[in-house]
């Protein structure tokens, strides 16, 4: 009965895989805040891209892991057309085609060795700017790979506009923007920031949003929408799902949510103290972001819940 009148239902297809590509290894390197998640080599990402097709995940989100000396002041190996997330993007694209929707992270922060998501200035401020003359550099060389979709995630002001033209100008009107609009400086990052190799001490206040802040994410969504995002996105999704019910009633784009490793790492550390029922806290966690207006979910379990979904429903 309770499933008969079930209002919200995860689906295969509302689940994106954010997955790390490393650089230079050949054994995949397990990262230790995140049980059971991986920086791949070029052969597993390849392996777990087709895995996420045959569970039915709609997409796949790719982070690059450059080696720590190709890491420079303006992220080079961010715009390098044979660095490691565009050699992914042609790895994944060959392997599976049009089946999963590939995108990829534009953003500096793999790529510096200051681990902020853009260049500096003088100062030691991200310079706004100089760093947008960058995010068009790396639309262009993530759609010359083959992208499907990019996902500007540094929150620096008119990046979709700037990309938008950027990516016009080659003839790659075909490729969607996924907008990180309401990007929280969030306390949860903790474990991605292994996951990626940052390089970051201090904070990014200074560009992401203040957590006690509403308003201000509506005014990026416009922002965004008016620049020409396809697709908007709330990260992190657990503790703003009151963010993601604003914007996902305020637009007629798809709208996204972020479900970040400190949301997954909390739900593994108390599963393996068994203080929770792992599974029923992972199904719970992603129904309620689903049920807060969130069309597609990216979370680190989305093949692992595909598979349960499709196996109950069969």
């Amino acid at each position: 009965m309770r499933r008969m009148v079930a209002e919200t239902r995860l689906h295969p297809a509302d689940l994106i895989l954010p997955a790390f590509v490393r650089e230079g290894v050949s054994e995949p390197v397990p990262i230790s805040a995140m049980p059971g998640v991986v920086q791949h080599t070029r052969d597993t990402l390849r392996k777990a891209a087709v895995e996420a097709v045959e569970a039915g995940v709609s997409g796949i989100m790719l982070f690059g892991v450059p080696e720590e000396a190709k890491k420079d002041a303006a992220g080079t190996a961010g715009t390098d057309p044979d660095g490691i997330l565009q050699v992914a993007i042609r790895d994944v694209r060959a392997e599976v085609g049009d089946e999963l929707v590939v995108m990829s992270d534009l953003c500096l922060d793999e790529y510096t060795d200051h681990g902020h998501c853009g260049v500096l200035d003088a100062d030691g401020r991200v310079d706004n700017d100089a760093t947008l003359e960058r995010y068009a550099e790396m639309a262009q060389v993530q759609a010359d790979a083959g992208v499907h979709v990019v996902g500007p995630s540094g929150m620096m002001d008119g990046q979709v506009g700037v990309i938008r033209d950027a990516l016009d100008t080659i003839g790659k009107e075909d490729v969607a923007i996924l907008a990180y609009t309401a990007k929280y400086a969030s306390a949860f990052y903790g474990p991605f920031r292994e996951a990626v190799g940052s390089s970051l001490s201090g904070d990014r206040k200074t560009y992401q949003q203040d957590p006690a802040n509403v308003r201000e994410s509506l005014r990026e969504l416009a922002l965004d929408l008016d620049e020409g995002a396809d697709m908007v996105m709330v990260k992190p999704a657990g503790p703003y799902l009151d963010i993601l019910a604003k914007v996902a009633d305020a637009v007629d784009v798809p709208v996204a949510a972020y479900q970040i490793s400190g949301e997954y790492a909390m739900i593994e550390a108390a599963a393996e103290k068994g203080w929770i029922d792992r599974d029923a806290a992972i199904l719970e966690s992603l129904t309620g972001i689903r049920r807060a207006g969130a069309q597609m979910i990216l979370t680190y379990w989305a093949t692992e819940v595909a598979q349960r979904i499709a196996g109950r429903a069969g």
